[in-house]
């Protein structure tokens, strides 16, 4: 049988997972962020983390998407390389945004919608298949 590891012995502690936190708890129970709203192909671009220094309010994750962020990057893409929900990431770049450590730049919304003489040429189309 092998032996217990040394020191205390926690239940949130997964020798192969490593540490499991509830994503509630990253967040403080919010399920939607402070500041903004996030689309998930928004850019984000963070200033120097020197910023994040001296203030505790911020958790290791908070520090992550400023390291990250250095260069644009999608939403889309923090989430999936933090391993983080998506909701998580929006609450905690809603954080940062209000801290003012990050910017946010949306895409442009579609303003030239095909015609409608288009749209109807597409539809018959496809019913002809």
């Amino acid at each position: 049988m092998p032996a217990e590891p040394p020191g205390p012995h926690h239940d949130w502690l997964d020798e192969e997972a490593g540490p499991l936190v509830r994503a509630y708890t990253m967040t403080g129970g919010r399920a939607r962020p402070a500041a903004g709203g996030f689309d998930l192909v928004a850019f984000v671009v963070a200033g120097p983390p020197e910023r994040l220094a001296g203030r505790p309010q911020f958790q290791p994750e908070h520090r992550m998407i400023v390291e990250m962020a250095q260069e644009p990057i999608s939403v889309a893409e923090l989430s999936a390389h933090l391993d983080l929900a998506l909701g998580v990431v929006r609450v905690l770049l809603g954080d940062l945004l209000a801290a003012g450590l990050v910017d946010i730049h949306e895409p442009p919304a579609a303003t030239n919608y095909p015609d409608d003489n288009i749209l109807k040429a597409v539809v018959n189309g496809l019913r002809a298949l």
